[in-house]
C-alpha cells in the first residue's frame, strides 16, 4: 500500500468515525430528551427538534473532546508512560530529535513506559504527538535497531495515522470498560453519594414523562423501567457503533504498519535494522494471552507489535489479534525495501 492509498483510507476512516459519533450523539439525545424536556423547555427550547439539536450537539462536543484529549491521557496512563526531557534521557531524546529532523517534522514529546516488556507506540495530536518506548525496548535493542523503531513511530505521527487511531480507540475502550471517568475523578468513599445524587436527580427529572405521583409504588416502578430501557438501549447501540469502529481501525492498523515499516526504513536507510528489531521483539514476547473481553483495537493495536505492555498470564485465554500483519510478512516486505535501496545506490 502506498502513502496515497493510506491517506485515502485514513480519510474514509475519520469520516466514518465522525458519522458514527454523530449517530451515537443523536441516539443519546433521543434517550435523554424525555428526561430533560422540562428543563430545556424552561430555557426556551419548546420544540422537540430544538432539544434534540442542543443535546446532540453537546454530546458530540463531549465525544470529540474525549477522543482528542482524554484518550491521549488514558493511553499514556495505560502504558504507565511518563514524559522525559533531555536532561534525564539525553541519548534517547537526541535520537528522536535527529530522526525528526531527517523526517522534516516537529520534534514530538517522548515518554518511557515503566515495564520490561519491549514495545513502542505513537499517540497522535492535532499539532504534534508523543512517541512512547518502554524500558525493555531500550534495554533489548541495539542503537541501530532503536533508531529503526523510533523512525517507524515518527512516520506514524507524520502520516497522521497515529491521530486517526487515537480518535478511533475511544468508543471501543469505553465498551470494554477500560475508561471510567467516575473512578478517576471521584474518591471511592464518595462514589455512593454521587450515584445516589444521580439517581435522585433522575427520579425528579422523570416526573416530566411518568404519569404516576412521585413517591408512589407505580411511579417508582415506571422510573425503574425507564432507567433500565435507557441503559440497555444505549449500551446495545454503543456496542454496535464500537464494533464498526473496531472493524475500521483494524483494517487501518494493518495498512499503516506496512507504510510505517517502509518509510521508517527509508528514513534511516537501514531496513536490516528494523528487520532485526522486529525479529528480536517477536521472539521476546510470543502471541499474547489476554482476556477475550479486551480483544479490541486499542493500545495493543497501536503498538509496534500487538502484545501491548503486559506479559500474558499462563492461565489466560489465547487471543489471536488481527490488528497487525504477521511479523514474517512485514520482514519480507522490508527485505524488498532493502533491495530497492541497494538498486538506487
Amino acid at each position: 500500500m502506498g502513502r496515497d492509498d493510506l491517506t485515502a483510507q485514513m480519510g474514509a476512516t475519520v469520516a466514518l468515525v465522525v458519522l458514527i459519533d454523530l449517530a451515537f450523539a443523536l441516539v443519546v439525545a433521543a434517550l435523554l430528551e424525555p428526561w430533560l424536556a422540562g428543563v430545556l423547555a424552561t430555557l426556551g427550547l419548546a420544540s422537540t427538534a430544538a432539544r434534540y439539536a442542543v443535546l446532540g450537539g453537546f454530546v458530540l462536543c463531549v465525544l470529540l473532546w474525549a477522543q482528542l484529549q482524554y484518550t491521549r491521557r488514558e493511553l499514556l496512563a495505560e502504558a504507565d508512560a511518563d514524559p522525559i526531557d533531555p536532561a534525564t534521557h539525553p541519548d534517547l531524546h537526541a535520537r528522536v530529535t535527529r530522526l525528526a529532523s531527517l523526517a522534516d517534522m516537529r520534534v514530538p514529546a517522548v515518554a518511557i513506559a515503566d515495564t520490561d516488556v519491549p514495545n513502542s507506540f505513537a499517540v497522535g495530536g492535532l499539532r504534534t504527538g508523543t512517541v512512547v518506548v518502554s524500558d525493555g525496548l531500550v534495554e533489548t535493542l541495539s542503537g541501530d535497531e532503536l533508531d529503526a523503531v523510533i523512525a517507524h513511530e515518527l512516520v506514524h505521527l507524520k502520516n497522521r495515522d497515529a491521530l486517526v487511531m487515537t480518535l478511533a480507540s475511544f468508543l471501543p475502550a469505553l465498551v470494554s470498560d477500560e475508561y471510567s471517568l467516575l473512578e478517576e475523578t471521584v474518591p471511592e468513599p464518595q462514589r455512593p453519594v454521587v450515584w445516589g445524587a444521580a439517581l435522585l436527580g433522575g427520579y425528579l427529572l422523570s416526573s416530566a414523562f411518568i404519569d404516576a405521583p412521585l413517591g408512589s409504588l407505580t411511579g417508582l416502578a415506571q422510573f425503574g423501567v425507564a432507567v433500565a430501557l435507557t441503559v440497555v438501549v444505549g449500551g446495545v447501540l454503543l456496542g454496535l457503533f464500537a464494533t464498526l469502529i473496531v472493524f475500521l481501525s483494524r483494517r487501518l492498523s494493518r495498512s499503516r504498519e506496512f507504510v510505517a515499516d517502509r518509510d521508517g526504513a527509508r528514513l534511516t536507510g537501514n531496513p536490516a535494522a528494523l528487520v532485526s528489531a522486529l525479529a528480536t521483539l517477536d521472539e521476546t514476547i510470543t502471541t499474547p494471552e489476554r482476556d477475550a473481553r479486551r480483544a479490541y483495537a486499542g493500545l495493543e493495536g497501536m503498538c509496534l507489535l500487538p502484545h501491548g505492555f503486559e506479559r500474558g498470564d499462563d492461565d489466560g485465554f489465547r487471543v489471536e489479534t488481527r490488528s497487525h500483519p504477521p511479523t514474517e510478512e512485514r520482514i519480507a516486505r522490508l527485505r524488498e525495501v532493502a533491495v530497492e535501496l541497494e538498486r538506487a545506490v
